[in-house]
């Protein structure tokens, strides 16, 4: 493994002049002004005949400004500066048209790069809008210094409201952040940033990959917010989904070029059983840039304090953990079930982020317990700084579903507490998003339950359920802060 990770290291060295200068590809991929107010276009699209650019600055005419080809399926634009204005102005309405090498069909595309989509109130799809404006936001704060413990607090910018509606950064930034503060967390992580099309999804069926979802806001709402964090010394992690995309592919990355495959693996292998979604081709070079450059842009562009990567199990083995128990036995995570180019991307990714931004935090959500995924990839490990500690919240609910509280076995309690990897590190948690959200209950519901909304204020008298349940439910939280792992988190929801 490390042998692999090594030699495609060493090949991206030697053909792209450098990591460095490879995960930044996000400057030059996609639509990007140039100093002199001219505008470079480059898309990667090995399945076209031909490639165009149209939108509101010419007319929407679809062939009056090809692409040049070049070598290995990439295209290239240039568009001088009118009078040293950009020919393409701020704000302006964008699409990509492909023309399909295999039967000349012509399609319409938002760039995988694009930075900022929206969708409009009486529309389905999303519409790729330049983002370029004359004075973009400008961070004041130093990030904070990395931190020896998080204290999560997992967020959705969207819930964040009594109000029915979807919330905005600037709500977050101004009545949630204060009380996150006060409430004594140290790090904030935020779900449902980068944009999706389904908002049902809470964001893990990304559409596109580089813009930061306009539901909320403008992308200088977003970086303002994280400003405003970094002021109160708050650590602001992105949940990042490269484990898989959405199939849309009028406003996704599915189909981008026409043909099956493009970023994702083709047929049988390309497609997620359970999520309905498109599973990347992590041994491509293109995707490797894609999705390496997507990270360093959070970091750079937003200031991001590092990510908490989703659906890693799904990654790590070709069976994505479907029917699958892990028990800890070795063979399970060793043998030719495991997809070791995904894994390969996994440690060239925290090797990308270790090398240029060492004060930076990885996180891995892996349900299958995969030995050394957080021990440095110099050991042959996956770098990752922390994992998720994934049996807690299950043990939880299967004590409250199945036994009475007299029958409460503390060895078993203990024993699922502080059964972990030596020397790596953990974050425990008693429910996240996945507990409180997709179609289950909060710890609090589950103890509580209907008297939730009967009994809950200090004007009732304390009924003997209400009481239980918020004994057992601080117990709880105790008890996981300070057995289950070296960190800790807790969702707003």
């Amino acid at each position: 493994r490390y042998a692999l990770f090594y030699n495609r290291l060493k090949n991206i060295e030697e053909c792209e002049g450098g990591l460095d200068k490879f995960t930044k590809s996000y400057k030059t991929f996609g639509v990007n002004q140039l100093e002199d107010g001219g505008i470079y276009c480059k898309e990667w699209a090995p399945g076209a005949e031909a490639v165009f650019l149209a939108g509101d600055f010419n007319g929407w005419n679809p062939f009056s400004h090809p692409y040049k080809k070049l070598e290995y399926g990439k295209w290239e634009l240039f568009i001088p500066a009118e009078d040293g204005c950009s020919p393409v102005p701020h704000g302006s309405k964008l699409k990509v048209v492909v023309i399909r090498a295999q039967n000349g069909a012509l399609l319409y595309r938002i760039s995988p790069w694009a930075r900022y989509v929206v969708r409009d109130e009486d529309k389905v799809n999303y519409d790729w809008v330049h983002w370029n404006p004359p004075h973009s936001y400008i961070h004041k704060n130093p990030s904070p210094k990395r931190l020896k413990s998080l204290r999560i607090y997992e967020s959705h910018v969207g819930i964040a409201s009594p109000e029915r509606k979807v919330a905005s950064y600037k709500n977050f930034t101004y009545n949630v952040l204060p009380r996150i503060k006060d409430l004594g967390y140290n790090c904030v992580q935020l779900m449902a940033i980068m944009e999706h099309a389904y908002y049902a999804s809470f964001g893990y069926q990304v559409t596109s990959f580089f813009a930061a979802s306009s539901r909320y806001g403008t992308p200088d709402d977003l970086k303002e917010m994280i400003d405003v964090a970094h002021s109160m010394g708050i650590t602001v992690l992105l949940d990042v989904v490269h484990s898989h995309a959405s199939k849309n592919s009028e406003d996704g990355l599915n189909q981008f070029d026409g043909t099956d495959s493009c970023f994702f693996h083709s047929g049988y292998r390309g497609n997620h059983q359970l999520w309905d979604s498109r599973l990347f081709d992590y041994a491509n070079w293109e995707v490797l840039r894609f999705l390496l450059s997507n990270l360093r842009m959070w970091i750079e562009d937003y200031r991001f304090d590092g990510f908490r990567f989703d659906g890693v199990t799904s990654m790590l083995y070709h069976h994505h953990g479907i029917g699958t128990g892990f028990s800890g036995d070795y063979n399970e995570y060793f043998g030719l079930h495991v997809d070791e180019d995904a894994l390969c991307y996994l440690m060239l990714a925290n090797h990308m982020i270790n090398s240029l931004h060492p004060e930076c935090i990885t996180i891995a959500e892996d349900v299958s317990g995969m030995p050394a995924l957080c021990r440095p990839v110099a050991e042959g490990g996956g770098g990752f700084d922390y994992r998720l500690a994934m049996a807690i919240p299950d043990k939880w609910i299967q004590i409250i579903k199945e036994l009475k509280d007299e029958d409460w076995n503390m060895g078993n309690i203990v024993h699922t507490l502080t059964n972990r990897r030596y020397e790596e590190k953990y974050i425990a948690y008693a429910e996240s998003h996945d507990q409180a959200l997709v179609g289950d209950k909060t710890l609090a519901f589950r103890l509580m339950d209907a008297e939730m909304y009967t009994n809950m204020s200090v004007l009732m008298p304390l009924t003997p359920v209400i009481d239980r349940g918020i004994q057992l439910h601080k117990m709880i939280r105790l008890i996981t802060h300070a057995l289950g792992g070296e960190s800790y988190l807790n969702f707003m929801g």
